[in-house]
């Protein structure tokens, strides 16, 4: 709905399950004619975001949508997108990688692209996908940096709940027709992203171009200030359809708390739940929830975590012979602003091993009891 809303004019999408019935439900839309799109039927994910990328460079909007392994074999795809600036939205159902097999959810897929130039938004819920496909748009086509909309498979991607879908004519006065930021053909054709040198060089008419190295700078000077339009579209949004997205973090009970849990997606409402359950016991407690990723919200990081003693991380990911990827990015934000609260990070929830408040509760009260003391990731809910 998010993708029909904006009225996207191509899409490209391979099946793989969770994600599959994204595009079996937009091609019943543009058989319909509920949609004026193009459906290009592809033979595989590499090709789906190829096609993206053409679509894009010439001028429309375009939308795909993938998981795991889907999205691993997009990869050389994914560094293209976001070097040629081009703002394609993906819809991400996150799912474990293979080998071996599973179908079920984790974060692996997503944040083992984190590195690739795309942005990447979280969601706790479904109406929160849809919200930040409308908002994804927005954002990209404003900063030509493409953007991954991600959501837990099956958790979200399978449950049915209540969403507030918005009429055409709200998201047409919140999200204009797409303005090309390129223009390959026409009186003055340009020649788009051949071969770089290491050193700068004048063009046709003598005025110098960036290097490769030139190239990279300016995408992550894009990246970097790319925050502040994410909140800024996000508080517009709020304006128009009632719902803020205003900030890159949720807070949960963080007034006056010593411990945070930090989460991201849908194991945020766990670990709300778990807060309560928390307080209940007299530890003061709270949530801070990632909901932006890329860019890493350093700066709302610190200041959300300032006061805080012990910072409790799950993540659904490892990054092999290290940690959790948001306990390495969190970390990193913390040292540069000088805070150095008692950190666990326990992985949770690969291959859609399920989390509940209470094993989340556990973790904590395991933590606190530790005091402080604890080395390298811990593995909840696992023996062997």
């Amino acid at each position: 709905m998010g993708a029909k809303l904006s009225r996207v004019q191509v899409i490209a999408a391979y099946p793989i399950t969770p994600q599959s019935k994204i595009p079996e439900t937009l091609v019943k839309y543009v058989e319909s004619g509920e949609l004026g799109a193009e459906f290009i039927r592809v033979e595989s994910e590499h090709s789906a975001l190829t096609v993206c990328i053409s679509a894009s460079t010439v001028g429309a909007r375009v939308f795909t949508a993938t998981s795991a392994n889907g999205l691993a074999y997009m990869h050389e795809q994914l560094h293209w997108a976001a070097g040629a600036r081009l703002p394609i939205v993906m819809a991400l159902a996150n799912r474990g990688l293979g080998a071996p097999w599973t179908i079920f959810n984790d974060m692996q897929d997503s944040i083992s692209q984190r590195d690739t130039g795309w942005m990447q938004i979280y969601c706790r819920d479904n109406q929160e996908i849809l919200d930040s496909i409308l908002m994804g748009y927005k954002i990209s086509e404003q900063v030509h940096v493409p953007m991954m909309v991600c959501f837990d498979g099956f958790v979200l991607s399978h449950t049915v709940m209540p969403v507030e879908i918005p009429e055409q004519e709200q998201v047409d006065a919140f999200l204009p027709p797409y303005v090309p930021h390129l223009q390959v053909d026409g009186p003055e054709p340009i020649n788009i992203n051949p071969v770089m040198l290491a050193e700068p060089r004048a063009n046709a008419q003598g005025v110098a171009c960036p290097s490769y190295m030139g190239f990279r700078m300016r995408l992550q000077e894009t990246l970097e200030k790319a925050g502040e339009v994410i909140a800024k579209v996000g508080g517009e949004f709020g304006k128009i359809f009632g719902r803020s997205y205003d900030c890159l973090l949720w807070e949960y009970k963080t007034e006056e708390a010593d411990t945070i849990l930090l989460t991201m997606g849908s194991l945020t409402n766990e670990a709300s739940l778990a807060v309560d359950m928390l307080r209940e016991k007299g530890h003061k407690t709270g949530v801070v929830g990632l909901r932006v990723f890329r860019p890493f919200p350093a700066q709302q990081l610190r200041q959300a975590l300032s006061g805080a003693k012990q910072v409790v991380i799950f993540d659904k990911n490892i990054s092999y012979g290290n940690e959790g990827a948001t306990c390495t990015e969190t970390k990193a934000a913390l040292f540069e602003g000088g805070l150095r609260p008692s950190i666990a990070n326990y992985i949770v929830g690969l291959g859609g091993k399920p989390v509940a408040a209470s094993d989340l509760e556990g973790a904590t009260l395991e933590f606190l009891g530790m005091k402080g003391r604890v080395n390298g990731p811990q593995w909840l809910g696992i023996s062997v």
